[in-house]
């Protein structure tokens, strides 16, 4: 844990080309050779750290469980939405972003990396939530993994991507997150709400 914190400084301060296992192993407090040991390469400690960051989203249970048969489709729509914002909000997700966008087109798989830990597992796990409210009846969706998409890309269009490209002007005049979040709830109801919902 100490080599992954100490690399996940670095990396996001000094990008993947200004870092090596000597530095990592300097801000950890441990041997070259211990990291060495431990990943065998710079590759390896980059995607454990990928995958580090990406565990605090599942760890907070980040998508409303099937299980949960009393949750209506606007209040999955709600949790997931409001835990997208708190894993903005808490985590380093704006830098890592950044990282992926400004390494991706020399290095392509720290973006395929980046998808395959992360938002890929996420997508899959709401759209897995989204057939679950299907199954009951509660929406009215024949692809639920384009909807999960949508569904994100109305959120994050407003609370992520502004932060990630820097646009100062632009994020001042935003609406409120709470707005954001319940304009994306209804406009997703409007299309996949059951008839008659």
């Amino acid at each position: 844990e100490r080599i992954l914190r100490a690399a996940k400084e670095l990396f996001l301060a000094d990008r993947y080309a200004g870092v090596s296992l000597e530095r990592v192993a300097e801000r950890a407090g441990v041997s070259r050779q211990t990291v060495y040991n431990r990943f065998g390469c710079k590759e390896a400690v980059f995607r454990a750290m990928v995958r580090a960051h990406w565990s605090t989203f599942a760890a907070q249970d980040r998508v409303p469980a099937a299980a949960d048969a009393e949750a209506d489709a606007e209040e999955v729509l709600r949790a997931f939405a409001a835990s997208l914002r708190r894993f903005v909000e808490e985590t380093d997700q704006i830098r890592f972003a950044r990282l992926v966008v400004a390494e991706s087109a020399r290095l392509p798989w720290i973006a395929d990396e980046f998808h395959r830990l992360g938002k890929g597992p996420v997508v899959a796990a709401f759209a897995e939530r989204l057939d679950a409210l299907v199954r009951d009846g509660r929406l009215r969706c024949a692809d639920t993994r384009l909807a999960a998409r949508q569904f994100m890309g109305l959120v994050q269009e407003f609370l992520v991507w502004p932060r990630v490209m820097g646009f100062t002007e632009e994020q001042a005049g935003l609406p409120d997150a709470e707005v954001v979040i319940d304009e994306a709830v209804r406009t997703f109801l409007a299309r996949y709400a059951p008839t008659g919902a």
